[in-house]
């Protein structure tokens, strides 16, 4: 399906009520290509115990926000999708969810981006981590679906029908890692080390034991330790094996944002004004990653509530190691403002449109 540039889109969300969900609707109800048609928000269906509800109820802070008000999530159901002539549908339901929702939506010639697991992942192991059931026809939708990070799959995005968005931590870390391991710079044996730090946020609205207040504040815990599911994102897009590189996630007492550190040695002497170049040169048409010169190194309140990936690095003296940071909100540039910059590439818009 080919890009070509549209005045506007007729576009859906499904999975509202989420913290995700709530930013792509407030990103999406102040973009400039939706001032007079705005998004239909979905809930759980009818036949679920679903019913129309208004969205400033939902989200009272998006009051205000054209169309906002008058904004009502609706029940889903496939025929009213139809009705209103929907192009593009964004998932931010569960993975078991999406995977059904988004077959169905291909076959009602409604392109997707699904901001779940669903689609992330090439290799059948790692897939099995999320418990998704493979067919013939769900085999055939993964070999179809794109890799959602505009950064690395720009042209591939721009006339894709369903593409899978990037896990919050494994976009910081990929970002942070491609420019050095693309350029083959890298010692793969001596291994990475990825140290990654996220706002509680990041775990989604449904509380658990380990997100409550009474665990989480004055806290800091290391988790899923040899085990998180950003891990297979890692290995397939930055073409790395298991013992290559060591992700550890932590839980941050904060609302939102991540921070990775990432340990890198080097197979020959750095200089930084080489590697400076390097970073430059990898992002020079990236308008939501920000390199900083080193050596400044970004921080979480650089980002938080923006839609950019910032990144940094300081080099060793002898110029064999560097630390490099990557920082990012993990509900914009982590979920929903990365949604929005893929249905801009798909719509033949501005990456960066109604997000800077």
């Amino acid at each position: 399906m080919a890009s070509t540039p549209q005045n506007s889109l007729r576009v859906a969300v499904a999975g509202v009520t989420g913290y995700a969900g709530a930013e792509l609707a407030r990103i999406l109800l102040d973009h400039p290509r939706f001032a007079t048609n705005p998004p239909i928000f979905l809930g759980r269906p009818e036949s679920e115990g679903g019913a129309a509800i208004s969205l400033t109820s939902l989200h009272p802070n998006l009051s205000g926000l054209p169309n906002a008000d008058d904004a009502r999530v609706i029940p889903f159901d496939w025929n009213e999708l139809q009705r209103e002539g929907v192009e593009l549908m964004f998932l931010a339901t569960p993975h078991e969810q999406s995977r059904e929702w988004s077959q169905q939506a291909l076959a009602h010639n409604i392109r997707v981006v699904d901001l779940s697991a669903a689609w992330r992942l090439d290799t059948p192991a790692y897939r099995a981590i999320y418990k998704l059931e493979d067919t013939a026809a769900t085999d055939a939708l993964q070999q179809e679906a794109v890799y959602g990070s505009p950064e690395l799959h720009a042209a591939e995005i721009k006339t894709a029908r369903l593409v899978a968005n990037p896990g919050c931590y494994a976009t910081s870390v990929i970002l942070g890692l491609s420019p050095v391991v693309r350029a083959n710079i890298v010692d793969l044996s001596a291994g990475i080390i990825a140290d990654a730090k996220s706002g509680v946020s990041g775990a989604g609205k449904a509380p658990t034991p380990g997100t409550h207040f009474m665990y989480a504040a004055d806290n800091l815990s290391a988790y899923a330790i040899f085990g998180h599911r950003h891990t297979g994102e890692l290995y397939e897009q930055l073409s790395l094996q298991p013992d290559q590189i060591q992700f550890t996630p932590h839980l941050l007492p904060i609302p939102r944002g991540i921070l990775s550190t990432i340990y890198v040695r080097f197979t020959e002497p750095q200089t930084i004004m080489s590697l400076q170049a390097l970073f430059d040169d990898f992002y020079r048409d990236a308008p939501l990653v920000r390199v900083r010169k080193s050596p400044m190194t970004p921080q979480i309140q650089h980002v938080v509530r923006t839609s950019f990936c910032d990144i940094g690095f300081q080099l060793s003296p002898d110029g064999k190691r560097a630390v490099i940071i990557a920082c990012l909100d993990n509900l914009l540039k982590g979920a929903a403002s990365q949604a929005v910059e893929n249905m801009n590439l798909m719509a033949g818009w501005p990456q960066q449109e109604g997000l800077i």
